[in-house]
Formats: structure tokens, sequence, C-alpha cells
């Protein structure tokens, strides 16, 4: 795996980067993060419920909820005619993880920046 220059990463680091890196590409669209949130309520929706108030096709909402399902976020039901989808945010934590490392880092690196500015 390719790195900057002078950051180094460890086997574990570099697991959680591949973990992480399909939730992040998902999430990473403006429109998947706004089915992600009307999904966030908790209940299974439908297209129809998703798109509803919105001016998104149910075919584009079908599209993103495929990539979500993709990595795990969301998770499809059938109900009849219909597909339910409800969030899954289980799939998410591997890059909550990685996110909370990153941050570690961060500030173990601003606290020795302290240090050595105090001095």
């Amino acid at each position: 795996m390719r790195t900057s220059p002078g950051i180094s990463t460890s086997t574990r680091d570099r697991a959680a980067i591949r973990a992480s890196a399909p939730v992040f590409a998902a999430l990473g669209d403006p429109t998947r993060l706004s089915v992600l949130s009307r999904l966030s309520a908790g209940e299974a929706q439908s297209i129809t419920t998703i798109t509803a108030g919105t001016k998104l096709t149910r075919q584009a909402v079908t599209k993103h909820l495929h990539v979500l399902e993709g990595v795990g976020v969301v998770r499809s039901l059938k109900v009849g005619r219909e597909n339910l989808y409800r969030l899954h945010p289980e799939a998410l934590e591997p890059a909550r993880r990685y996110i909370d490392s990153v941050s570690r880092s961060w500030d173990e690196a601003i606290e020795r920046l302290k240090a050595l500015v105090e001095k």
C-alpha cells in the first residue's frame, strides 16, 4: 500500500484502511448520505417512502441503495411485491474505528507539539 512520505502504517492500520475504504467510498456521495439519513429513523422503508418529498427518481434511489447494500450499510427485505430497506449501522463500525484511530493519532501529535512548544 502506498502512503505519503513520512507516514508509516502498521499492518493493523492497513487492514483497517482496507476494511473502511468501501464504506467511505459509498458514503462519499451526497445522495447516498441523504438516503442513509432517511433510513436512520430505524424503520424499514420502501423506495416510494424514501423518495417522497425529494426530486429523486425511484431508479436513482434504487441505484444508490444497491451501492449501500453492496457495502453492507443497508439491507433489503422483500415484503410482498415491495422491497423494504433498513439501515445496518454495524457495517459502519470499521469506518468509525478508523476515524477514532486517526483522531487519537492527531490528538497525540498535538499533545507532543504542545509539549515541545512549551519547553
